[in-house]
């Protein structure tokens, strides 16, 4: 299974970014994806999950700004993010588990500053 994300880099306050994360390995219209973020000496922490059915739930601190989607004919699922602040500076990673296996994409950092 591999997890290959991209996508980030620096943006303004107030600017966009779009993550994607293309999927391999795996059946992937049959798994639920998510996207997590870490900054140093943090927990990693839950951004944004989106369910093989397309239900989505986010974390309270993105909500109305970041949106999940997938596309399983491109095995790939995204994460727009717009209104970033500066608290939005982490390493992102994309994640799906397969029963009790956690499979990780490599990370892609996201950089808010003017």
């Amino acid at each position: 299974v591999q997890l290959q994300a991209s996508g980030g880099g620096l943006a303004r306050p107030g600017g966009s970014l779009s993550l994607s994360c293309v999927v391999s390995g795996i059946p992937f219209s049959m798994y639920g994806m998510g996207w997590y973020r870490q900054v140093p000496g943090k927990q990693r922490e839950l951004v944004a999950h989106i369910n093989n059915d397309r239900s989505t739930n986010y974390d309270v601190s993105v909500r109305g700004r970041f949106t999940i989607r997938r596309d399983n004919a491109k095995s790939t699922v995204y994460l727009d993010m717009k209104s970033l602040n500066s608290e939005d500076t982490a390493v992102y990673y994309c994640q799906t588990r397969q029963g009790p296996q956690e499979y990780w994409g490599q990370g892609t950092q996201v950089t808010v500053s003017s």
